[in-house]
């Protein structure tokens, strides 16, 4: 007699199947790399955006530089180094950040920090083989100018008034 080939069942098979529904729009959005700098002269990270980064805080160390050649700073580079070197700069904890103290190297670069709100985004860029750098794009916070065209909305209700 041949033996009988069986089908087992799991209890997943008992249940009715739910079709699953999918929602458009509301997958986990990318936080923005952003940061700014404090009227005091620090490069100021917030604790989101050293999360999103891929390095210790704690012990990061980078090397910091701008683009050669040019007199205003307009974006800063910050690259990490392995080893304790002269040249790189500690990243310190702060309160709810962490910060990086620049103030001579800024003020050289023409950024009027303290009378200036300095705001930056990162973005990630290939340095070397296997070293990931960060570029930081410097931009004010100035206001928007005060409109000046034409007044929207009804218009006033004039009353006559005679003398």
């Amino acid at each position: 007699m041949k033996p009988k080939t069986i089908r087992f069942f799991s209890p997943q098979d008992n249940a009715l199947a739910k079709p699953t529904k999918t929602k458009k729009g509301k997958e986990a959005k990318p936080i923005k790399l952003e940061g700014y700098i404090s009227p005091t002269g620090k490069l100021v990270f917030p604790a989101k955006t050293i999360d999103q980064l891929e390095f210790q805080a704690d012990s990061a160390r980078f090397q910091i530089g701008t683009d050669q050649g040019k007199r205003k700073i307009k974006t800063i580079y910050l690259v990490p180094t392995q080893d304790d070197q002269d040249e790189s700069f500690t990243l310190l904890k702060a309160a709810k950040s962490y910060i990086i103290d620049l103030a001579f190297i800024l003020q050289k670069g023409g950024i009027a920090y303290k009378t200036t709100k300095y705001l930056f985004s990162l973005s990630p860029f290939p340095y070397q083989e296997g070293v990931i750098g960060y570029s930081l794009a410097l931009q004010t916070s100035d206001l928007k100018p005060a409109y000046t065209g034409k007044p929207r909305g009804r218009k006033p209700k004039v009353t006559n008034q005679e003398d």
